[in-house]
């Protein structure tokens, strides 16, 4: 299993699913996380989204999940929601299937990890490799083979939450995923390959 040596964290994941809907808004608070996204920003044009912005895009992202969309997981420390992480089949997420910037690399069928968001009072607690650990097994217990992640290179100082919402490429590389690309000065394209068993 990747990630091995990480140190142990009492990280529960959950899908996003109908049922577990109050707790994703409770993670999200009343501004919808980043600035009224409710994690869209990927799965819509430009102008969607800007025009659906805020209480537009919490509808979406509820509508995508009363229809039985899976777009992500919800992360748990001690019973209460903490993290959050949007994977997904690639072709799910429309921009990205749009960038050229991230364009396919391959005619390979992939999910994408393409958000993160944590809790204000869970930040600095060591949970985004848990996190992506959780997301490679979710990709893997619904067939999912090959998982991709596009993790911003910081340059010399940290980058801010807003900045890091797609990961680093450290936190990746630890968890057993390798560059495959690197499109841009600041973007890289890193894949798992699940090679056992799938998950329960």
């Amino acid at each position: 299993m990747s990630g091995a040596n990480a140190p142990a964290i009492a990280l529960e994941s959950r899908p996003l699913t109908v049922a577990t809907w109050p707790d994703f808004e409770r993670l999200f608070g009343p501004h919808g996380a980043y600035g009224g996204c409710w994690c869209m920003w990927w799965r819509l044009t430009r102008k969607e989204f800007e025009s659906q912005h805020g209480e537009g895009n919490r509808r979406a992202m509820k509508g995508l999940v009363e229809a039985g969309v899976v777009p992500g997981i919800v992360g748990y420390l001690e019973g209460a929601p903490a993290a959050w992480c949007s994977v997904a089949p690639r072709e799910q997420f429309q921009a990205l299937e749009r960038s050229r910037v991230m364009a396919r690399i391959d005619a390979a069928p992939v999910w994408s990890i393409v958000c993160f968001y944590f809790a204000r009072e869970a930040r600095r607690r060591g949970l985004l490799r848990p996190m992506i650990r959780a997301a490679v097994e979710h990709a893997a217990r619904h067939g999912g083979r090959v998982v991709e992640a596009y993790p911003t290179l910081p340059r010399d100082r940290e980058l801010p939450p807003v900045s890091s919402f797609m990961g680093l490429p450290a936190a990746f590389a630890a968890e057993g995923f390798v560059e495959v690309a690197r499109p841009s000065a600041r973007r890289v394209v890193m894949r798992h390959v699940w090679t056992g068993r799938r998950p329960r």
